[in-house]
């Protein structure tokens, strides 16, 4: 399934990218500060693992979790540069107060906690929703047909057999009622999905865009460079004010003062990898590419729902199609088909002349993916502004009926999940269209199949 194929592409993609880059911030840190980074690595080794960790559905603020990275490099680095002081936890708390009065960092931190979330979660919006996409058509898959539409499919392919008109094909509109009146509640499922489609689109182009989050992970470890540079250039400024609003520190005795700073190691600036020399991530692929990939199969499946009928009948062996419109299966007769075809969805099968519809029932499977599809458009529109959205925990879920909860990447499945759902039939009308003889019962869940395989079938539109 499309969806999922897309959705373990991002995974794979993201997860690449974040050790990449912790890999080259890693080696270049070895290679500029020495044991004075090895000694502080675990502080840098966190700020990855909680990225990776809001990247698979992780409960992190990402806002809150850079200040206090940002807030404990501060405390390290005033340790480094004033290493002839004793400083208790009590007192580096207050150093860590005056990360943002002081910005001993520069604008970095500013800077990066803006790029840095709003890729993120533009990032992870929009994974959350090509999973959405395919939760919502597998349980829409799931959906078996009323015991109405499966008389009237049952009617359409197997009554001329019965009449011995073994090739004929039924006329294509009368194949479009049939399909429309089977497919009425799927059919409500289109405008909401349009809107969930359009506003995917647009998260797509803030990934292309100013929220590129390869863009942003790439050079992060120059940028944090840049920042404790900035801290070491400004260190007695930073550190003289700290000590009005924190108090004068012990000094240690001489004997027991620590390495200076610049003999250990916090004086190169280094160079960015060129763009040749990075490592390539998720086997040879780009964001962009990514991107543009999954760009073309959301528009191709704009208007998905509306279009099942028109491509079940447009198939050769369901129907005629707009050929030979005299010569095929009415319904009674091989002959021409006279019913005007009904509109798309519920309401529109009022007067369908093919399936009786209870319009006032819809399918409550189906109206709660409509819902799922709300909510998620919702967050689609949240990212696209650069707005943080809340995910459902997995662990909180009950029911599992709601589409796209939260569920970390790895652990959605990419199988059609077949559940029965109840259905509403009319059983105090008489049947005006087919005999209750056994071999027509027999029929039924052969016809039942068949529209469950034409939805699998389907997922080419997805391909």
């Amino acid at each position: 399934h499309v969806c999922h194929i897309f959705s373990s592409s991002f995974l794979e993609f993201f997860k690449e990218l974040l050790e990449n880059a912790e890999k080259s911030l890693n080696d270049m840190f070895v290679r500029t500060y020495g044991r004075l980074y090895m000694q502080n690595s675990e502080l840098f080794k966190d700020l990855f693992v909680e990225l990776k960790r809001y990247y698979v559905g992780g409960n992190v603020n990402l806002e809150e979790m850079l200040n206090e990275f940002w807030a404990r490099l501060l405390e390290r680095m005033f340790r480094l540069v004033n290493p002839q002081y004793h400083f208790t936890d009590e007192y580096l708390e207050c150093v860590s107060k005056y990360t943002e009065q002081l910005k001993p960092f520069g604008d970095v931190p500013r800077k990066l906690k803006l790029q840095v979330t709003r890729a993120f979660v533009a990032a992870r919006t929009f994974a959350q929703g090509l999973a959405v996409a395919r939760d919502v058509v597998s349980k829409v898959s799931a959906v078996n047909p009323t015991p109405q539409g499966t008389r009237a499919l049952l009617k359409m392919m197997y009554c001329p057999h019965c009449r011995g008109l073994i090739s004929v094909k039924p006329c294509y509109n009368y194949c479009f009622n049939v399909m429309r009146g089977c497919l009425a509640n799927q059919g409500d499922l289109d405008a909401e999905w349009n809107i969930f489609m359009d506003s995917m689109l647009l998260v797509a182009e803030r990934l292309e865009g100013p929220f590129n989050i390869e863009a942003v992970m790439d050079p992060i470890d120059v940028k944090i460079s840049d920042a404790i540079m900035n801290m070491q250039e400004n260190s007695m400024q930073v550190s003289q004010k700290v000590f009005q609003g924190c108090g004068q520190p012990k000094t240690l005795a001489q004997g027991r003062t620590a390495r200076s700073v610049s003999e250990g190691g916090f004086s190169a600036r280094f160079r960015p990898y060129n763009p040749e020399e990075r490592p390539t991530t998720a086997a040879g692929t780009s964001l962009d590419r990514l991107v543009t990939d999954v760009k073309e199969k959301l528009k191709q499946a704009k208007k998905f729902w509306s279009s099942l009928p028109g491509n079940i009948c447009n198939d050769e062996k369901m129907s005629v199609g707009t050929v030979n419109e005299n010569e095929c299966w009415n319904g009674s007769a091989k002959s021409r088909y006279d019913f005007a075809v009904t509109g798309n969805g519920l309401a529109s099968q009022v007067n369908n002349p093919e399936v009786e519809v209870d319009i006032t029932k819809p399918d409550m499977v189906i109206r709660r993916q409509i819902m799922a599809l709300r909510v998620m458009t919702n967050k689609l529109k949240n990212a696209y502004s650069g707005n943080d959205v809340d995910f459902i925990d997995i662990s909180e879920e009950g029911s599992g009926e709601e589409s796209g909860s939260g569920c970390e990447l790895q652990q959605c499945s990419p199988e059609f999940e077949f559940n029965a759902t109840e259905v509403t039939g009319h059983p105090n009308k008489s049947d005006k269209n087919v005999n209750a003889s056994a071999a027509a019962r027999s029929g039924l869940s052969q016809a039942a199949l068949l529209l469950s395989s034409l939805f699998l079938a389907l997922q080419r539109q997805w391909r």
